[in-house]
This record gives C-alpha cells, sequence and structure tokens, in this order.
C-alpha cells in the first residue's frame, strides 16, 4: 500500500530507506523482486538504502559502497565482486580472503598456493609484494592434490558445504565443495586454485603502489 501511495504521483526518483528489514528471508527475497519489476514497468528509478548485500544485488542495476560517509566504489554488482577498486570493497562485498603474493610477470603472481596465472597483464613492478583477493569460489576440491589445507570449520549449505581451511603456513581461506565431499574438522583435504581472474592490491609499503590496478 505504501508504494502504490508514493507511485501514484509518478515520481522521477523513490527513496527506498531499508523497506525490507523487518520481513522474514523468503518473504524479503519474494517481495524485493516483486518491487524491482514494478519500477522497471513504470519506469521510475529508485535509490534503495540497506545493509544488506543480497537483497542490494538482487534489487539493482548499481550499487554504491560507502566508507566511512565516502563512496568507495559506483559499479554494477558484477564488477563490484569482479572488479573492486580498492581492498576496502573486495573485503566488503562477498566472501573473501587476502594472500600475500609476489609480482613474477604481468600474468603471474607467485603465491604459497603456488604461482597463479590470470588472464590478462596486471601493471605492477616485477618482484612487487601483492594481495591476492581469494574468494570460496576460487578454491576447488581436488582429493589427488599435492596442495594441501586442513578443515577448521564447516558451514552445511544443501547442495555444496562452505569450509573454513587453514594452510600449513597458517593462512586460512574460504572454499565451497560439493556436499557429497564430507570431512571432519582437522582432517586434511586437496585444494587446488581455479582462478584465471586475478583481483591484486599493492602490498602496504609495495613499491607498485602506484602502478598497480591504477
Amino acid at each position: 500500500m505504501a508504494l502504490a501511495r508514493a507511485l501514484a504521483p509518478e515520481p522521477q526518483l523513490l527513496l527506498l530507506d531499508e523497506p525490507f528489514s523487518n520481513l522474514d528471508g523468503e518473504l524479503r527475497r519474494r517481495l524485493s523482486h516483486e518491487v524491482r519489476d514494478i519500477l522497471k514497468a513504470r519506469g521510475t528509478s529508485a535509490i534503495l538504502v540497506t545493509h544488506d548485500q543480497e537483497e542490494a544485488f538482487a534489487v539493482s542495476d548499481h550499487v554504491g559502497v560507502f566508507k566511512e560517509g565516502r563512496l568507495e566504489q559506483w559499479d554494477t554488482p558484477y564488477n563490484l565482486y569482479h572488479e573492486p577498486r580498492t581492498p576496502f570493497v573486495a573485503s566488503f562485498i562477498g566472501q573473501g580472503y587476502f594472500i600475500r603474493g609476489q609480482m613474477m610477470d604481468p600474468q603471474s603472481v607467485h603465491t604459497e598456493l603456488g604461482v597463479l596465472r590470470g588472464n590478462r597483464a596486471y601493471p605492477g613492478v616485477s618482484g612487487a609484494a601483492v594481495d591476492v583477493l581469494l574468494r570460496p569460489d576460487d578454491i576447488v576440491y581436488a582429493p589427488h592434490s599435492d596442495l594441501k589445507a586442513r578443515v577448521i570449520g564447516r558451514t552445511f549449505q544443501g547442495a555444496s558445504t562452505l569450509y573454513r581451511l587453514q594452510l600449513s603456513t597458517g593462512s586460512q581461506l574460504e572454499a565451497i565443495f560439493p556436499s557429497h565431499a564430507d570431512h571432519g574438522q582437522g582432517e586434511e583435504v586437496g585444494i587446488r586454485v581455479a582462478a584465471e581472474h586475478l583481483v591484486l592490491f599493492p602490498a602496504p609499503g609495495s613499491v607498485a603502489v602506484h602502478t598497480l590496478n591504477s
């Protein structure tokens, strides 16, 4: 009813301030899609204020990420996830961990997980230290891999399980495994990195700070 009243004067811009915050998960998901469809059908632009990333991605064509009142990035949901412009956006959007690496050439980074090769050239200085963002879908279950990690936690999600893993160096990662890959805490599992699109940022104090991701 409130939305119908707000749309009656045919506004050019509508402000929606946490409109679904008091709804349960399934109703919130369904209603957010319905509101998006209504706004699209009427050609009405809207600004949605929310702290729920899933809600923002589901409803919006473009999303702004703010840090302490400052706009860090205004972009499509896809670009925010795959092309974050700052370490804050990279860590704020979705799940992920940073691991330290060293630039070998414009497409390769040496890390504790081995040499990671990207599908494009990355501006930077050979030998410079970088932080590499790895998300759970970048880590693949590979039982016969020589690269091992220890299970330190897991969350069953139905068709898949989100595992928290610790490398022999002490670094931690998260990985999404098929639900049939059932491993308990303390078990060692084989993994490999399947990230071709690398997200890199200069490590603090790196000489590449002015050239990488510029």
